[in-house]
């Protein structure tokens, strides 16, 4: 992990990305006057997979949960025909 200035972080913005993107640097430091100011990684992408059924057996809906659905859908459309 090295730092840059932001005046190179700027002109060398697609480079730095490419960079973190194919995993040459980690992480890249980017300092204003001297000091640290942001760490640029790269974003990690979760799978769905991992995320669906989280909250299995956690709480139950109740069986009528879709009843009022007529009743918000016009509460949040009521603004729409207006003119």
């Amino acid at each position: 992990m090295h730092t840059v200035s932001l005046f190179d972080a700027k002109t060398h913005l697609s480079r730095i990305v490419q960079d973190i993107v194919s995993g040459i640097e980690d992480a890249i430091i980017v300092s204003r006057h001297g000091k640290p100011v942001v760490k640029i990684i790269p974003v990690s992408e979760a799978g769905t997979a991992k995320r669906i059924g989280v909250a299995l057996g956690r709480f139950k809906a109740p069986d009528d949960i879709d009843g009022c659905n007529s009743e918000i859908e016009a509460l949040f459309s009521a603004g729409m025909n207006k003119k």
